[in-house]
This record gives structure tokens, sequence and C-alpha cells, in this order.
């Protein structure tokens, strides 16, 4: 489980999840093309790494619905961006992850 970054493995801990963004639109749909600080970031993603589950009032580990190659749709306020070498990833709770595509 991860994803092998340049040498970094990324692995989430417990009910995490680790994400690459999906690409922003670069045009609108009338073919106006935006400037970068116009561009909105995507609420889409690929599930990349997922966290080993969590931990229910039985003390039973419960595995994470979502798995590695899934695209979700997450919450906007969701999540931590982070570096890992040249590549960007979002890390954030199964929970804030809203539906599978």
């Amino acid at each position: 489980m991860g994803k092998k970054s340049g040498g970094t493995r990324l692995v989430p801990l417990g009910d995490r999840v680790v994400l690459k963004r999906a690409e922003a639109e670069e045009t609108t749909a009338g073919g106006i093309v935006l400037p970068d600080a116009a561009q909105n970031q995507p609420l889409q993603g690929e599930v990349i790494a997922v966290g080993d589950g969590h931990v229910n009032d039985k003390g039973e580990r419960v595995a994470l619905t979502v798995k590695e190659g899934d695209k979700v749709i997450f919450s906007s306020y969701a999540g931590e961006n982070i570096s890992v070498g040249d590549e960007e990833y979002l890390l954030l709770r199964e929970s804030d992850i809203l539906a599978t595509l």
C-alpha cells in the first residue's frame, strides 16, 4: 500500500487517504482560455494510497471504503496539500470524500 515517488513512499495512517488532484480546467466550455489565477482547484482526484482503516467502538479495525485507483469527489476545505519531490498530493480523511465516480 502506498505510492512510491522518487524514492519516497507515501503511507497514510489510519483513516487517511492520499489523492492526486485532477488537473484544473484551462479553458471554459465556450473555449475561453483561463489564466492561472482564474482556474479553480478541482474537487476531484484519484486515490493514490489508503490507510489501514479506523478502529470502531469494539476495538476492531475497519477497512476504508475507497481503494487505490478510485476517482473521487471531495469537500472543498478537505485535507492538507503535500509536496513530494515535484509532485503535489492531497492528504485527507476518508470522511472528507463525498462520492466516488
